[in-house]
């Protein structure tokens, strides 16, 4: 790949020109020509996991496989098996043999994500498989070389979980050779109107698209953005629900938030203008979710109540979704496009105790 083509490839999928993307992207170029691993960490929602994909295609294994897997959403006695592999009939339910994800990602790149989560007994085997190249799966007599470049992320400051016992320093040390740390979105808030353009973009939509005003971005700017780019995203999907074909001002900015864990925005340094624009939690009203109070663009509904209509709808969704599958729960997440550890944390934040005689049998306490 010419360095033409890799500029390009890593602008659009790394967003934004801020002075914080530009030493990102410069970052990643430089640890792909080596072949340590690699460390990077984030708050949550920052975008960890497309740095890793583009480190990975930034370096010479960008034809390999690249394998990721989150380490908190393995099941405690699998892990060794889904990194790992194993025989047949080694323990039971293991009727076939299994390529674990080192294999798979052989001449590529492994992704761990939320390496912080991962048992404090496989770290031991990770940091083995690390030093030696080599792995065993479970059940298996010998030992099977791998050539693979690992990149980690974790949001958990692993100085502390080493402090608590949580994580082995050595395992750290030998993770961290490439440290990079992606910034939070209200580290980089110039570089908003690039991503809700690129959001606005990659919707597949028939429906005219909203547009944001200048209020609105200056609201954006000014808010904290605790969920980070992942946040960004969902605002920028539920305009296109509510707004569609319609301007966006700083006041639906502040009904597109999630009201629940939103904090009152304190304004920018040079802000223009002249009051803080809050984002606190309003309380839900008897008042139904829409009204027919505002014109715009030829559409007159306009959201009162956004929050308790995109609880109503989401769980509604999850419903529709998990009756379709089956019970099947990573099926059901595939069929809305999220992952299979997100659907099961809304199934509890909804309450909702699923469990089918027949496929996937997932039962969620209230």
């Amino acid at each position: 790949m010419t360095n033409g083509n890799l500029e390009t490839q890593l602008a659009e999928k790394l967003i934004g020109s801020s002075p914080k993307m530009q030493q990102l992207r410069r970052i990643i170029k430089f640890a792909g020509q080596c072949n340590s691993s690699i460390m990077i960490t984030g708050p949550s929602g920052s975008g960890k996991e497309v740095v890793a994909e583009a480190i990975h295609m930034a370096s010479d294994r960008g034809h390999g496989a690249h394998v990721a897997v989150n380490c908190g959403a393995l099941p405690d006695q699998l892990v060794e098996s889904e990194l790992f592999g194993h025989e047949k009939g080694s323990f039971t339910g293991a009727v076939n043999r299994h390529v674990g994800l080192f294999e798979q990602a052989d001449k590529g790149t492994i992704f761990l994500d939320e390496i912080g989560d991962m048992p404090i007994n496989m770290q031991v085997k990770l940091l083995r498989v690390l030093e030696t190249r080599l792995v065993q799966r479970v059940g298996g007599n010998r030992p099977i070389p791998v050539d693979v470049r690992v990149i980690a992320a974790t949001h958990k400051s692993l100085g502390e979980c080493i402090r608590n016992k949580l994580f082995r320093e050595d395992l750290y040390y030998r993770l961290c050779v490439v440290p990079i740390e992606v910034p939070a979105l209200h580290e980089r808030t110039e570089d908003i109107p690039e991503l809700v353009a690129h959001f606005l973009k990659k919707q597949d939509s028939r429906n005219p698209l909203p547009v944001f005003t200048a209020e609105a971005f200056a609201a954006m700017q000014n808010y904290g953005w605790p969920g980070n780019v992942r946040e960004l995203r969902n605002v920028v999907e539920r305009a296109m629900v509510f707004f569609s074909g319609m301007d966006v001002t700083a006041a639906d900015i502040s009904m597109l938030v999630q009201s629940d864990i939103a904090p009152v925005a304190e304004p920018l340094a040079g802000q223009a203008f002249g009051e803080t624009i809050a984002f606190a939690a309003t309380p839900v009203s008897e008042n139904p979710p829409f009204a027919t109070s505002r014109q715009g663009n030829g559409q007159d509904n306009v959201v009162r109540d956004l929050n308790a209509h995109l609880q109503l709808e989401e769980r509604r969704i999850i419903l529709t979704a998990l009756e379709a599958s089956h019970g099947i729960v990573s099926r059901a997440a595939r069929s809305i496009n999220i992952k299979r550890t997100t659907l099961i944390d809304k199934m509890r934040k909804h309450n909702i105790d699923w469990d089918m005689d027949e496929g996937a049998i997932c039962q969620i306490a209230a």
